[in-house]
C-alpha cells in the first residue's frame, strides 16, 4: 500500500501532522507513517504512534545531530522511496522550510510550503495557503505523482487522534552531510514558544517607546501568558523575532490571545486566527482588531492596561 510519509524535527507539530494526514490517507486509501531522525529519536515513536502512525521510521544516526536540512532531506528520500510514500507532510518549521523544496527536488516531485490547510477533493489533494501579504487564500493541488507539502504549526490538531499499529522500523540509511559545523553559540537574548503557548499577550505600534513593553509584560505576568508581536516592533528591534506572530513569524492557537495596541493587520492576525478566544485593547474603535475580537475594549492602553493589572492581582 502507498503511504502518507509525516516528518518533523518538533515532535509536536509531527503529532499534528499525523493526525490530521490521517484522515487524508483514509480519503485516498493510502498508509500512515512517520519518520522520527535524529539523536533520540526513538523516544518518539510511541507518541507518533498514539497520534494515528502505523509505522514509524527511526534513525538516530549521529549524521542528523542538529538537523542539517540536506541530511535530513537525504534520509527521508531513502525512506519514501522504499515505503511507496505518494504524499509527504513536513513541518513547516524554519528547519522545515529549508528541508522540504530539497526533498521534493531529489523526489522529483511538486511542492507546496507554508500551507495552512489541506483538503481531499476526489483525488487531488488541494493546499491552501496565504498569498498577496496575507490579503487572500491561494488553493493550490500539485499534479506529480509524489507531493510534498510543507504544513504550518497549528494547523491540525493531535487531540482525540486515534492510535496507529506503531509497528517501528529502524532502516539503514547511508548519510553523509556536505555542512560542516565549525562552531556553535547560544542565541542572545530570551527566547519563547508561542506555537505552545496557551496565552498570549500581543503588543503592536500602540506603544509610543520600548520602555512602555513593560506594561504588556506586566500584563503577561499577570494572566501567566507569554508576550508576542507583530513585525514591525521586531523590526524596531524592541523585541526578537522569536516574538513575531503572523505571516513572519508564529502561527499560534492559544486558549486566550489578547492584542494590546494592535492596529489587526492581516499579516499578523493569520497568526492567532486560531486562538479559541481574542480580546483586543486599541483607542482606535475602527481598528479592525474589532472585527475578529470574541471582546473589545475602545481605550488607552496605557490608562487600561494598568487597570486590568490591578483586577487581575485581585482576583
Amino acid at each position: 500500500m502507498a503511504e502518507l510519509l509525516v516528518y518533523s524535527e518538533k515532535i509536536a507539530t509531527a503529532r499534528e501532522l499525523v493526525a490530521g494526514g490521517r484522515q487524508i490517507a483514509a480519503a485516498l486509501g493510502l498508509g500512515v507513517s512517520a519518520a522520527a531522525l535524529g539523536p533520540g529519536a526513538g523516544a518518539a515513536a510511541s507518541e507518533l504512534a498514539a497520534a494515528g502512525a502505523d509505522t514509524v521510521y527511526v534513525s538516530e544516526d549521529a549524521a542528523l545531530e542538529g538537523w542539517p536540512a540536506d541530511t535530513v532531506a537525504a534520509a527521508l528520500v531513502q525512506i519514501a522511496v522504499p515505503a511507496g510514500a505518494a504524499i509527504v507532510l513536513v513541518g513547516s518549521t524554519r528547519r522545515g522550510k529549508e528541508t522540504a523544496p530539497r526533498l521534493a527536488q531529489r523526489l522529483g516531485a511538486g511542492c507546496v510550503t507554508d500551507v495552512n490547510a489541506l483538503s481531499v477533493e476526489g483525488d487531488d489533494v488541494v493546499a491552501a495557503r496565504y498569498a498577496f501579504g496575507g490579503a487572500t487564500v491561494a488553493r493550490e493541488k500539485v499534479t506529480t505523482p509524489v507531493k510534498v507539502f510543507a504544513v504550518m504549526p497549528k494547523t491540525f490538531s493531535a487531540e482525540g487522534a486515534t492510535s496507529g499499529a506503531g509497528r517501528v522500523e529502524t532502516p539503514t540509511l547511508t548519510l553523509e552531510s556536505k555542512v560542516r559545523v565549525l562552531d556553535r553559540r547560544a542565541r542572545e537574548g530570551d527566547q519563547v514558544n508561542l506555537d505552545a503557548a496557551p496565552r498570549i499577550v500581543g503588543v503592536g505600534r500602540g506603544f509610543i517607546a520600548r520602555e512602555d513593553l513593560a506594561l504588556g509584560e506586566q500584563l503577561a505576568g499577570a494572566l501567566d501568558a507569554v508576550v508576542g508581536c507583530t513585525k514591525s516592533l521586531a523590526d524596531f528591534e524592541w523585541l526578537g523575532e522569536d516574538r513575531i506572530i503572523g505571516l513572519s513569524g508564529a502561527k499560534t492557537a492559544p486558549d486566550l490571545y489578547i492584542g494590546v495596541g494592535v492596529s489587526g493587520q492581516i499579516q499578523h492576525t493569520v497568526g492567532v486566527a486560531g486562538a479559541k478566544l481574542i480580546a483586543a485593547v486599541n483607542k482606535d474603535k475602527e481598528a479592525p482588531i474589532f472585527g475578529m475580537a470574541d471582546y473589545g475594549l475602545v481605550g488607552d492602553l496605557y490608562e487600561v492596561v494598568p487597570a486590568l493589572v490591578e483586577r487581575l492581582k485581585s482576583v
